[in-house]
């Protein structure tokens, strides 16, 4: 190669790694706006149920039919991220969760809301795969990439927390539809950004035939999972719609199964899944996030009913939470992702998101947040933020560069369903405790004052109680992390692509 050649490829490498951490920034925005949604509509909940004349009844559509489809429609998302390119599922995801939430902020009635959430989730399911396989495509050197998702992590994980602060912010301040409008520039910047910057690699797209028998299976059984876990917490386990969702779901969900291991081009080739590393960090991440779902449900109704906090206050009250994230995924396990096996952070990181959560089992109505709330909320962030960073890059890592849509949207995939698990089962266990607790102390309160204090008590009761079981959850995610997960530090190695092309693709080194 001439010197003037080879000057020029220097240059084109130079430019092509400038493109990717910019390429980052756009990625990140698009995770955030995802992400935060999922909690920002909490906060304005209460506001535009009572605009819209929305029943007590269908109020909880508004959050159900954005998960429902989001988790039902994952899988199928990520293999149609394969099939496109993810480039350009990335940009119709954002231009259409754009659309959406143009809708749900001019929502006029109920029905216009429920569409428009449920339509954020269609789109959100195509965005969210594409975005993390754009990563896992893009940033194949060890250190870049434990840089990229490092930042990735924190936004992950961190991201609910600003959704409750800017939603605190906007429905205060301005009006409940600004929760939905907020949306549409960030969509615009991260498209724009994305169609600019974004040189997704040559010869990684999966081009077989779509499996439509494991479309409809998946996303029919993913639904009813969903759904039965949604279900379960407004009219109880042992509902009879409750119960038909989960044979339905588990009777799906195995033909599902069957179907993908005797078709030519599956939606979600097996291999993606039984590989043992891969395996371990979805059952360990979607376990984690069942704890982390219910505590951030039982902490916002803890500081807004009993501490009186406004929805501002709450939101701020998050914050070191955040921070810990931040650190946690940037500063330790981005900087230690090379140098040691991920299970040696993920296992200790989710042991000291379980210590956070021990601190909050003595939760009292006059706990002090300064040296109660503050600690925990630290240690859980610190703990997650560890754990997310290797997580999220290793679910990815070493798959053939035609699935990374789809071993992306796994990890959403198991995100989404211990989402809806962790707030219908720790919210019906804080349900019980709570009823138990007022029915064995209501009687010894006479006056009116003593008697709201006995159902405050109760409250929290239910909640630290809930927090035990999020403790040993928690705890179960560490030992499967421990056990499962074997992948060593990465190293680089040339693999074929599926398509003819050879692309540079860290894999696991197994540590004996």
């Amino acid at each position: 190669m001439s010197a003037t050649a080879s000057k020029a490829a220097r240059a084109a490498a130079q430019i092509g790694d400038a493109n990717r951490w910019k390429a980052l920034v756009f990625i990140a925005l698009a995770q955030l706006m995802v992400v935060l949604d999922a909690t920002i509509v909490n906060i304005a909940l209460p506001s535009a149920q009572n605009d819209l004349g929305i029943s007590d009844g269908n109020r909880q559509w508004v959050v159900t039919a954005y998960a429902l489809a989001f988790g039902g429609l994952l899988l199928f998302g990520g293999r149609i991220a394969d099939k496109w390119g993810r480039k350009r599922a990335f940009v119709t995801g954002l231009a259409g969760f754009a659309l959406a939430s143009a809708l749900g902020g001019a929502a006029v009635n109920g029905p216009m809301m429920f569409g428009a959430r449920a339509l954020q989730g269609v789109f959100g399911a195509l965005l969210a795969p594409a975005a993390l396989s754009l990563l896992a495509v893009m940033f194949t050197d060890a250190r870049e990439r434990a840089k990229a998702f490092g930042i990735y992590g924190a936004i992950a994980g961190g991201g609910g927390a600003v959704g409750l602060i800017l939603g605190g912010f906007l429905t205060e301040y301005l009006d409940w539809r600004w929760t939905f409008f907020v949306n549409i520039p960030f969509a615009i910047v991260a498209a724009a950004g994305a169609y600019f910057v974004i040189r997704e690699p040559e010869g990684g797209r999966n081009r077989s035939p779509l499996d439509i028998p494991g479309v409809i299976l998946s996303t029919l059984g993913l639904v009813a999972l969903v759904y039965g876990f949604t279900r379960a917490e407004s009219d109880g386990w042992g509902d009879g719609v409750t119960v038909a969702m989960f044979v339905a779901s588990a009777v799906l969900l195995l033909a599902f199964v069957i179907v993908e291991s005797r078709v030519k081009a599956p939606l979600l080739p097996l291999r993606v899944v039984t590989d043992r590393n891969r395996g371990g960090i979805y059952l360990s991440l979607g376990l984690a996030i069942i704890g982390m779902f219910g505590l951030f449900l039982f902490l916002t109704y803890y500081l807004q009913v009993v501490k009186g906090y406004s929805p501002v206050k709450t939101g701020f009250a998050f914050l070191p939470m955040v921070a810990g994230m931040i650190t946690g995924s940037t500063q330790i396990g981005a900087r230690l992702m090379t140098r040691i096996p991920a299970r040696f952070l993920m296992g200790p990181g989710f042991l000291v998101a379980a210590l956070g959560m021990l601190i909050l089992t003595q939760l009292k109505i006059d706990s002090a947040y300064g040296t109660q709330l503050l600690p925990a909320m630290v240690l859980l962030g610190l703990g997650m933020g560890t754990a997310f960073m290797p997580a999220m890059s290793l679910a990815t890592q070493g798959v053939q560069p035609r699935d990374a849509g789809v071993a992306s949207a796994m990890v959403n995939t198991s995100q989404q369903v211990g989402g809806a698990i962790g707030t219908a089962l720790l919210n019906t266990i804080a349900a019980s405790a709570t009823t138990s607790y007022i029915k064995d102390h209501i009687a010894g309160a006479a006056a009116r004052p003593q008697q709201e204090l006995v159902k405050l008590q109760g409250m929290v009761h239910g909640y630290s109680t809930a927090i035990w079981f999020a403790v040993g959850i928690l705890a179960v995610a560490s030992l499967i992390a421990f056990t499962f997960v074997n992948a060593g530090r990465p190293a680089p190695l040339t693999v074929a692509s599926g398509e003819g092309a050879e692309d540079e693709v860290p894999v696991p080194v197994v540590a004996h």
